[in-house]
């Protein structure tokens, strides 16, 4: 379909990758960001002690270095240089993780695809590591684009990102319905702090309890119970 043919959609759905879209993906992510930052500067850090989930990917690389000695500049100085080498780490090492997708989400993927309502991912994983799960997930086709974490520095300045890039590119018009969709109280979080619609789902390591704490505007099992009219609504 050609630019001029385009039509605003109605919503604009936005997805956190880990927890929301893909579960159980193994250790090869945190074991792409140690290496890479022993590659690039000599440093032995580790994931170990870190929460990772909700969390950027410089983030945690910034919190394992620094709690491994490193200094300030070195950080700063190297950080650009231990992202790209983690990449390219993590796309060879990557699995297989069509049977790692959560319940419901190729379903409605597919279903917005039909109807023609952008999606766009909003993660904190690196550019090439969260394309990478993607693909080998099998769900890349379904994404116009994403906002990752060597973009912005922190989630609701993602989202603001990507509804932005949605409105430029015409995607979508002034009254469309946003919605972050995602499993972790940051998500909802990132949400609220731009007046969007949240939606959490309790297929990551975030009980539902927990995240009803934080009072999303829907709370879900799974993604199998939701439906593009509830998107639209």
């Amino acid at each position: 379909m050609s630019r001029a043919e385009w039509q605003p959609a109605p919503a604009l759905v936005l997805f956190d990758i880990d927890g929301t879209l893909i579960r159980r993906a193994g250790a090869h992510h945190r074991e792409a960001l140690v290496e890479a930052v022993r590659r690039v500067t000599g440093v032995d850090a580790t994931t170990d002690h870190i929460p990772v989930q909700g969390m950027l990917d410089r983030d945690i690389l910034r919190i394992m270095m620094r709690d491994a000695g490193a200094s300030a500049a070195l950080i700063r100085r190297s950080m650009p240089d231990i992202c790209a080498a983690a990449e390219r780490i993590y796309a060879r090492r990557c699995p297989d993780l069509r049977r790692r997708v959560c319940p419901g989400a190729r379903g409605l993927l597919w279903r917005l695809f039909r109807r023609r309502i952008p999606a766009a991912l909003v993660t904190g994983n690196l550019t090439r590591i969260g394309w990478t799960k993607m693909e080998r997930a099998g769900l890349r086709r379904y994404f116009r684009f994403g906002a990752f974490a060597e973009m912005a520095p922190d989630r609701a300045s993602l989202t603001r990102m990507a509804i932005r890039e949605a409105r430029r590119q015409g995607w979508i018009g002034p009254g469309a319905k946003v919605t972050l969709i995602g499993d972790h109280p940051n998500d909802v979080k990132a949400a609220s702090a731009n007046g969007i619609r949240s939606m959490a789902v309790a297929t990551g390591l975030t009980g539902k309890q927990e995240l009803a704490e934080h009072v999303p505007d829907l709370l879900l099992d799974d993604l199998r119970s939701l439906t593009v009219d509830m998107l639209l609504a």
